[in-house]
Order: C-alpha cells, then structure tokens, then sequence
C-alpha cells in the first residue's frame, strides 16, 4: 500500500490536522473512499500536509 498525498501544504499543524479529523468523520460526504488511516506530517521546508492510506 502506497500513501496518497493531499495537494495542499499548511503553515500550521492546527489547519493540517482539521482536514485529517474531516477525512476521517466526512469521507462518504466527498466522495472517496474510506481512508484506513490519516496522518498529517512535516514537510522538509516545514510546512505541514495530510496523507492518507485506502
């Protein structure tokens, strides 16, 4: 299984970790597939970004 990345970085922890939690809760909403696990990481230029397995 291969991480999918979200297209968006963000300058806070905070704003990464509200998509991850609505990823979570909101994903029949959006319509795609149920994500087994959501995690929000740190960029190398530190930003921060979501990704997600299927």
């Amino acid at each position: 299984m291969n991480w999918i990345y979200w297209g968006k970085l963000y300058e806070s922890k905070f704003q990464a970790g509200c998509l991850a939690k609505r990823m979570e809760e909101d994903w029949w909403i959006y319509g795609y597939e149920c994500p087994s696990e959501v995690q929000v990481f740190r960029s190398k230029k530190g930003r921060f970004g979501v990704r997600y397995l299927v």
